[in-house]
């Protein structure tokens, strides 16, 4: 069977780690995407196909031009290929196969520029001095790429969704029913370490880590946790950094960008982890519960499926209040860190590829 593996793009994230693991499944078949990092190309051996947008002379505008990437992604030549994956939150699903091949859709989410979150994209394009540009597009092209983007969903024989609330999503703007197959977390990775284990009842402090745009709510986290007087440390950058550096208090520590074995100690340290936006799984906030951490989540998306009274608690409405009631809450409840980090093994990416396998046997 002669398999090709399709993705939007390959720059680093969640998304990003399906192809790796598929990949390990399929080490042969080559994967096309608009335009790729030479870290990227490393990880997957040197299976990744381009295209024009990968030389474009303006790479931060490379963004703006999803009518490029759906053109050339429709247009690709996949006819030797008897299965086709892709794994796409945007345009990687456009493409088409001969009569007689199998395309399973791997859904991130429907795009979200078009849909659920259209009104966030253009009120927060998160493209700087590149705003104006992102809005001007975003009306005219909406339109369309709506019509586009429906049509290019009705194309795959068999949709897969990242999660129950991504499976909702995908019913309410595709019209078409999906299965749920979770993302690989590399469980084991944040489990491992080298001291000795904290002891339940030990940890110390809160966390969030991630980009830090408007719609991960990152402010809600700062703003309960200067309000309670609580330690925060916040890992990571993004357009809402200085926002959210103005409006904290003196127990929040902002480390900017470190390394993966820092993320990994500040998780196995804190007392909590904060999830307060809305996402379509939240990868960052499981690998925080497989080194032990309970989360405290707003109560929508995909932390549904992974939070429960085992795991950690959740907060009904994004507002600091919420969030702030919710703490109080978590102060007062004893966890047992080593039964959250079994939890998390749930979405391994040993689970991960044999229900990936499971459902190519039923196909």
């Amino acid at each position: 069977m002669k398999v090709a593996i399709v993705h939007d793009w390959l720059i680093g994230g969640g998304a990003e780690k399906v192809v790796l693991e598929l990949h390990r499944m399929f080490p042969m078949a080559p994967i096309y995407t608009s335009y790729a990092t030479d870290e990227w190309r490393k990880k997957l051996s040197g299976k990744v196909r381009t295209n024009y947008l990968q030389n474009w002379p303006f790479p931060k505008l490379r963004k703006f031009i999803p009518f490029l990437r759906g053109l050339w992604f429709s247009r690709l030549h996949l006819d030797d290929y008897d299965l086709v994956i892709s794994s796409s939150g945007a345009e990687a699903k456009f493409v088409k196969t001969r009569a007689g091949a199998k395309h399973i859709a791997y859904i991130h989410a429907p795009t979200h520029y078009y849909w659920d979150r259209y009104d966030d994209y253009l009120e927060h394009p998160g493209f700087g001095m590149f705003d104006w540009l992102a809005r001007l597009g975003l009306k005219i092209l909406v339109g369309p790429m709506r019509r586009w983007d429906y049509r290019a969903a009705q194309r795959p024989d068999y949709l897969i969704a990242n999660s129950n609330f991504t499976k909702q999503q995908i019913k309410k703007y595709y019209d078409r029913d999906s299965v749920v197959i979770h993302p690989p977390v590399d469980v084991k990775r944040f489990q491992a370490d080298s001291r000795e284990p904290v002891a339940d009842g030990q940890r110390q402090g809160f966390v969030i880590a991630g980009r830090q745009t408007p719609y991960k709510r990152f402010d809600l986290a700062v703003a309960a946790c200067t309000e309670l007087g609580l330690p925060l440390t916040v890992i990571g950058d993004g357009p809402d950094h200085k926002k959210l550096k103005r409006m904290a208090g003196p127990t929040i520590k902002f480390t900017g960008h470190v390394s993966a074995d820092e993320v990994i100690s500040h998780f196995q340290l804190a007392k909590g982890f904060i999830f307060p936006g809305l996402d379509d799984f939240g990868i960052v906030a499981v690998e925080a519960m497989a080194a032990g951490c309970p989360v405290i989540a707003y109560r929508a998306g995909g932390a549904l499926d992974y939070i429960n009274r085992t795991t950690g608690v959740f907060f009904n409405d994004q507002t600091p209040e919420s969030l702030t009631k919710a703490m109080e809450g978590f102060n007062q409840r004893p966890f047992n860190n080593g039964a959250i980090a079994a939890q998390a093994g749930k979405f391994s990416p040993e689970v991960f590829q044999k229900s990936m396998s499971n459902v190519l046997e039923r196909l």
